[in-house]
């Protein structure tokens, strides 16, 4: 019975092959030599015509690997096709949708390098160059990212310097709304078939203040409503009560955080409470906003309100338990965007 050689090993077939040929060269039959292995005579007459030659010897018989179809990109071209997606738009060359797909990815190709791929290698050729599909952050055109510079290089550092020098602490601000009928994430259904999700029939909203500092502490309060000066301000006298350090309050430009009434207010405490304000349309500067991602996503919206349970106990619920984990608040002060908090 004949032995398939595509059954065996690389390095089994190379070891076979350079025996034979020495065993050949010594004088003994090809077809006793293939018969041995269990392999037809031609595949020793190949082998042996393989290392016949000026300068090929048994290197010829060294496994090597097999090459498949060449690529039609050349290695300038991927490195190329990686600076036109990372960090930019499709409309920058001239598409109309603003988000990368395989098909605008194939037609830029095929414009730029005459080059046709399929949407599989597509796929395969951005997996390979590190790319993959995400939610894109929105950022609002009207950011300044000067004014954001300014504040990550100069301001910032100013205000920790001066409150290293006056042993204060310093606490992120942010206010938002939960609702019972918010949906995050997706699950999973039969194609064409839409999962329903049962939810509350009456409208429940909340909203809610938090502050968080870098070394885990975590402080909340939950209220009806917009947020006005005056509702700020409650808040504010809250956040201070039995406190015994100064506190340097980093607040975003909502106009409630500016109001006569919350300018009084914290004149009134000579020093030991101060606002600072983020730049404008930047709240990922701002590592209280991770907090409501957390709390969006793993709150309400994945577990929804049972029959008689009310919104606000179920968020009072949620933050306290935040409020609890030291360990989870301080890792939302290690996201890349709030990096330049720590690196000081």
């Amino acid at each position: 019975m004949k032995r398939d050689g595509r059954t065996l090993a690389h390095n089994t077939l190379e070891e076979m092959r350079v025996v034979a040929v020495q065993r050949m060269n010594e004088g003994e039959h090809p077809a006793a030599v293939a018969a041995s292995f269990g392999m037809n005579r031609s595949w020793a007459y190949k082998c042996k015509a393989a290392a016949r030659g000026r300068g090929r010897g048994l290197k010829a018989l060294r496994s090597t690997k097999g090459t498949g179809r060449p690529r039609k990109l050349t290695s300038a071209q991927e490195r190329q096709v990686f600076r036109w997606v990372n960090g930019k738009r499709p409309d920058q060359y001239g598409f109309d949708f603003g988000l990368w797909t395989r098909q605008i990815v194939q037609e830029l190709l095929l414009a730029r390098f005459e080059v046709s791929l399929s949407l599989a290698s597509i796929g395969a050729l951005l997996a390979r160059l590190g790319l993959t599909t995400q939610k894109p952050l929105q950022r609002a055109y009207q950011r300044d990212p000067a004014a954001v510079a300014r504040w990550k290089s100069e301001i910032f550092p100013a205000i920790a310097t001066e409150a290293q020098a006056s042993e204060a602490e310093i606490l992120f601000w942010d206010e938002s709304g939960f609702r019972a009928d918010s949906v995050h994430g997706k699950t999973w259904a039969k194609k064409g078939q839409t999962p329903v999700i049962d939810r509350p029939g009456q409208r429940q909203s909340i909203s809610a203040a938090s502050a968080v500092t870098a070394n885990g502490a975590f402080w909340f309060a939950t209220y009806s409503g917009a947020l006005t000066g005056e509702l700020f301000v409650e808040l504010l006298k809250q956040l201070m009560r039995k406190r015994r350090k100064p506190v340097r309050l980093i607040v975003d430009g909502l106009p409630a955080h500016k109001k006569a009434i919350v300018k009084e207010y914290v004149a009134s405490t000579a020093g030991k409470l101060t606002l600072h304000f983020l730049p404008g349309y930047a709240p990922d500067l701002n590592p209280d906003e991770l907090v409501w991602s957390h709390a969006k996503r793993t709150g309400v919206a994945r577990s929804p309100l049972k029959a008689g349970e009310k919104l606000q106990c179920r968020v009072d619920g949620q933050l306290q338990a935040i409020a609890e984990d030291s360990a989870l608040v301080r890792s939302f002060f290690r996201h890349p965007s709030v990096s330049y908090i720590s690196d000081l």
